[in-house]
């Protein structure tokens, strides 16, 4: 409480806070946007842009070579051009020459620079410094060299062809920082860091404030030419209760709120996952599909207790469009496809296993009549999802499987799950980069866990083969049937049971405008603005 009171007495106290230097004046409320994180902020660098958290203000304050827009394509940022190499190896970026950083003393006495082609070198030895001990050093595994061929020039050569290459580089971990920030090491930047986005570093008390001021020298512009942002600063708070920043949005004291929690999911949204009449005229609720699917996953390592028709049984033998009904409030999208999720390219409805009582209960005979009798199968979850899993246990008893939950702590699950503790668990997985083959990669047989995120060990050689020969190919359509190729194989195995592919609730007041989502769940706040 003592916490929640003083997180309330700095939102009070904003315009207060909030102040040009040069001008001394207050901003209008309309001018700010708020909102809270339940989860901390561990760190404003973007070489530790692990967390969504983390990911929603490097977003706001750093720009790459390329991006996404909401569309999940790959657009200019800070390079306005690229070129592959016909061999697939070699990618050469033209960089804008009108990107300045945000003005800091490092650069002189209230002053900037534009970002050049050793600004991208500088960044990524960075990125790639054991020293510094960033998250995202994997992306550049596959990077053989980079250079700056003049200052509007860079060039990255990969080791082997990867057609998903410039997905990696959409990541918030490939930003440009600049080299000035860290002549004393990395005390200054933690402190006060600098970057080229559309918001600027004012204010972070760690896990109770930050505060981002507008840019001035952003270089986006809207469609009639006005300077982007709109908004003149961001203030996030980290109240970590979520009913308590329900009753902010609902008070007014936020402008909007991510996500769903079981605490409120009743009272704001109706049975059919609309939003509660009540607040039709204080709220807007969207819905984003959210690259992330939901599933139940078995370990298929010798001595599995679960075979292949057991777990073809599992896969009919629930039924998803009603769950996602009734225990999700329809806030996603039932998973009657494969692993790959809606919204993105390979996704097919029709390769996966629809509810089916009937099939599930002959595939379970036949188990019985060559084994003799089923094994004890334990479906280990946390205790968050302990509804949901209760909900299959009494299905899949419906069709004479008994299932037993068994409710672990999470850091007792991410362990289980990657040293193989467990042989059948909950787990969920969200794109790092916009394409399939960040999904299927789980099923690659040189991903078994603990090194890789193949916690299943599935192995098929097949499936292999595809999987190297879709980095060949730069073709789209081409790409995509080979995921789908891919998916379908896998799930004639059955090696996971889909749930349900994600989706993003964002609840907003009346007056927010121009806001949406990208399915990588990245915060874009550059073309919203507030009414009066």
């Amino acid at each position: 409480m003592k916490r929640t009171i003083q997180v309330l007495f700095l939102l009070l106290s904003l315009t207060t806070i909030l102040f040009s230097c040069s001008e001394r004046k207050t901003i209008d409320d309309s001018q700010i946007f708020r909102l809270n994180r339940y989860d901390n902020i561990s760190s404003l660098d973007p070489t530790f842009a692990r967390t969504q958290a983390n990911n929603w203000v490097c977003n706001l304050m750093y720009n790459g070579l390329v991006k996404l827009n909401d569309s999940l394509q790959i657009v200019p940022d800070i390079a306005k051009k690229w070129e592959i190499s016909e061999d697939g190896k070699t990618y050469t970026f033209t960089l804008r020459n009108d990107i300045y950083f945000h003005k800091n003393q490092s650069f002189g006495k209230d002053s900037t620079r534009t970002v050049n082609a050793e600004d991208f070198v500088y960044s990524f030895d960075r990125l790639s410094d054991t020293k510094v001990g960033g998250a995202g050093s994997w992306v550049l595994n596959n990077v053989d060299s980079y250079k700056a061929v003049n200052d509007s020039v860079f060039q990255m050569n990969l080791k082997e062809v990867f057609s998903p290459f410039l997905g990696l580089l959409s990541m918030k971990y490939c930003s440009v920082v600049p080299k000035e920030m860290f002549k004393n090491g990395q005390e200054q930047f933690r402190k006060t860091p600098i970057g080229t986005g559309p918001f600027q570093f004012q204010l972070w008390e760690d896990n109770v404030k930050l505060v981002l001021r507008k840019n001035p020298l952003y270089f986006e512009k809207d469609e009639k030419g006005n300077s982007l942002p709109y908004l003149e600063a961001v203030s996030m708070t980290f109240l970590p209760e979520k009913h308590s920043e329900f009753l902010e949005l609902i008070q007014g004291n936020v402008d909007m709120m991510a996500d769903l929690d079981p605490s409120y999911k009743n009272e704001i949204l109706t049975p059919l996952g609309e939003l509660n009449p009540k607040y039709n005229d204080i709220l807007d609720l969207k819905k984003y599909d959210y690259l992330s699917t939901v599933y139940l996953c078995f370990y298929l390592d010798d001595g599995t207790p679960v075979d292949e028709k057991l777990r073809q049984a599992i896969n009919y033998g629930i039924d998803k469009p009603k769950m996602v009904k009734y225990m999700m409030n329809g806030v996603a999208t039932a998973a009657e496809g494969g692993f790959i999720p809606k919204g993105l390219q390979g996704y097919a409805e029709d390769i996966g296993y629809q509810f089916n009582p009937a099939k599930a209960r002959e595939l379970i005979q036949t188990y019985k009549k060559e084994k003799g009798s089923l094994p004890k199968i334990t479906l280990t979850t946390v205790q968050e999802y302990v509804d949901v899993c209760e909900y299959m246990q009494a299905q899949l008893a419906k069709v004479g499987l008994n299932i037993e939950v068994n409710v672990v702590p999470g850091p007792t699950m991410r362990d289980g799950k990657a040293t193989g503790k467990f042989s059948f668990f909950r787990a969920n997985w969200g794109a790092d980069y916009p394409d399939a083959e960040n999904f299927l990669s789980l099923y690659y047989s040189k991903n078994f866990a603990p090194e890789g995120p193949n916690y299943s060990h599935y192995k098929n050689e097949k499936f292999d083969e595809l999987y190297l020969k879709s980095f060949q190919i730069n073709d789209e359509k081409q790409r995509e049937k080979i995921y789908r190729q891919m998916d379908s194989l896998m799930m004639q195995s059955a090696p996971i049971v889909p749930l349900f592919y994600d989706q993003t609730s964002i609840f907003l007041r009346k007056n927010v405008k121009g806001f949406s989502m990208n399915p990588v769940k990245l915060l874009n706040l550059t073309r919203v603005y507030k009414t009066k």
